[in-house]
């Protein structure tokens, strides 16, 4: 069998039995033909059966020279998994990655917006234009929810339990979650639904999806990234955002206000509170302060 034919294999199980979604099976493929057209470009004929330690650290260390530690390390674990998946199915007998180490990255603190910023950002929004409400919607929902983009994007009107003051969310590995929502968001939501997104003509398949573009289809990823870059532009905001950027304010702002951990762990969906840890980074001002508030020796 040729490196296609195991990378499909791969791309199955992962889909099947790990749960994975189409983003991190997209990032495991992309990064195995990187490792082919390596080979290939590089005259090496090895299949993934036979390739040795000695040739996957020659493409480490091409790939160290074009991405960063954090890609890096990405790429190394996406590796080991698709060996650790050939030994599982008898493919073979050893793991090529086994002393090849990952890159020390540290912990990326998240950027966070301000409330100030995230208000400026949603005021600036221009409500004349039809997609205007959904915009609002969206950042709303964003924020409100503390969602990641795929879950805003897949986000369907039978997942909005309003009268129960929550939201059913999908998260990765299919894994589902109820989150609440408040008042607020629940109000520009409905102002969307109910007066904008029913005029829209909606295309087969689509009728349960939440946001829609204007051909009445889901919105991409991409369209969330523009709709939030624009705005960032439009306000003169000196800061690389994103659709994540608002899921970390979400974090940090809930726990400047006194929420515990357990809980935004929950409401992110986080599997380990560890990752939720990452997100909810704080200075040492509101450290000081949480003592001075709350410590018996203040």
């Amino acid at each position: 069998m040729n490196w296609q034919t195991y990378i499909k294999s791969f791309q199955s199980y992962l889909k099947i039995e790990r749960g994975l979604s189409k983003n991190t099976l997209a990032n495991y493929t992309f990064d195995l033909l990187r490792l082919t057209q390596f080979l290939e470009a590089n005259g090496i004929s090895k299949n993934p059966i036979n390739i040795s330690e000695e040739e996957i650290q020659l493409f480490i260390y091409a790939v160290s020279k074009e991405v960063n530690p954090r890609s890096q390390a990405r790429i190394i674990s996406g590796l080991k998994s698709f060996f650790t998946y050939l030994i599982f199915e008898d493919y073979r007998t050893d793991n090529p990655m086994e002393l090849i180490e990952t890159p020390k990255i540290g912990r990326k603190l998240p950027d966070t917006l301000s409330i100030q910023d995230i208000d400026a950002l949603i005021a600036a929004i221009d409500l004349s234009k039809e997609e205007g409400e959904r915009n609002k919607a969206i950042l709303e929902t964003l924020y409100g929810c503390g969602l990641r983009v795929s879950e805003l994007t897949t986000l369907k009107i039978s997942d909005l339990f309003f009268e129960e003051g929550f939201i059913k969310i999908t998260g990765k590995g299919n894994k589902q979650r109820f989150v609440p929502i408040g008042k607020s968001t629940e109000k520009y939501i409905n102002l969307y639904k109910n007066h904008v997104r029913t005029h829209l003509t909606i295309q087969k398949g689509h009728e349960d999806t939440l946001f829609l573009n204007r051909r009445g289809k889901q919105l991409t990823r991409a369209m969330i990234f523009t709709i939030i870059k624009d705005l960032a532009v439009k306000i003169n905001l000196n800061k690389s955002i994103s659709p994540h950027t608002f899921r970390h304010s979400f974090a940090t702002h809930l726990l400047e206000n006194g929420a515990d951990l357990r809980s935004i762990q929950l409401m992110l969906g986080h599997e380990s509170i560890t990752t939720t840890e990452v997100y909810v980074h704080l200075d040492r001002k509101h450290l000081s302060q949480i003592v001075n508030k709350f410590h018996p020796r203040k």
